[in-house]
């Protein structure tokens, strides 16, 4: 896996080393870190990373603030570190995008596998490759996608939903599944802000958005996204 870049959030310093050297030594030998909110998004758009380790408790805020600030521009794995072992904390950092939550102390070896296991859960090998479905390609990234070669304008939100659609071609997703891996948020049955969407993107990827043939409406169910060529 040498060709990810963690991001480590983490004001102490000795923790955020150890976390370092346990990952260079499971072969993530790129890793950057930041000891506050505001640096961590600095690193954040800087090094586009494939993973962010995150602790809660920071001098300028707490890690939910970069967590909601990140997922309104990327649905890269979120892994929260906390000292705090409540469940309402665990559940709160799971609900606004958060991705796992391991409570200090903790095993930098444990750590090190709740990674892997993650970027191999989202399908990246050792050598992140773009996406190809049907005339669709996503970068490793998932920041930019072509359409049989030709760029697509998408949104951050756009790219997300198309994201879940190319990872799970054929597959019915429900709406809830859909806001709470794209928006981090639990689905509370209102459509507006999904079917808004939904229709802005099949405006951009079908040819004709009237009667879609990649975006599939499945009654009652969700979308389902069809391959096509």
């Amino acid at each position: 896996m040498t060709e990810h870049t963690i991001l480590i959030v983490e004001d102490e310093p000795e923790i955020a080393s150890l976390l370092e050297r346990v990952l260079h030594k499971e072969g993530m030998a790129h890793t950057v870190t930041a000891g506050s909110v505001a640096d961590g998004y600095v690193q954040f758009k800087r090094a586009k990373p494939s993973l962010i380790l995150l602790d809660i408790m920071l001098p300028d805020g707490e890690g939910y603030e970069l967590c909601k600030k990140v997922r309104e521009e990327s649905n890269i794995p979120i892994l929260f570190m906390s000292a705090k072992d409540d469940e309402v904390d665990k559940l709160l950092g799971l609900a606004i995008g958060g991705d796992d939550y391991i409570t200090k102390p903790f095993s930098p070896k444990e750590v090190a596998y709740r990674v892997k296991a993650h970027l191999r859960r989202l399908g990246y090998s050792d050598v992140q490759q773009p996406l190809h479905v049907g005339p669709f390609t996503m970068d490793a990234a998932e920041t930019s996608v072509t359409k049989e070669g030709v760029a697509l304008d998408l949104t951050a939100k756009e790219i997300g939903l198309l994201a879940m659609f190319l990872r799970h071609p054929n597959q019915i997703l429900s709406k809830e599944t859909l806001f709470e891996r794209v928006w981090g948020e639990s689905f509370f049955g209102s459509d507006n802000t999904m079917m808004v969407h939904i229709r802005r993107l099949r405006e951009k990827i079908e040819h004709d958005p009237s009667k879609p043939q990649h975006i599939v409406t499945v009654k009652g169910l969700g979308y389902k996204f069809v391959q096509g060529s």
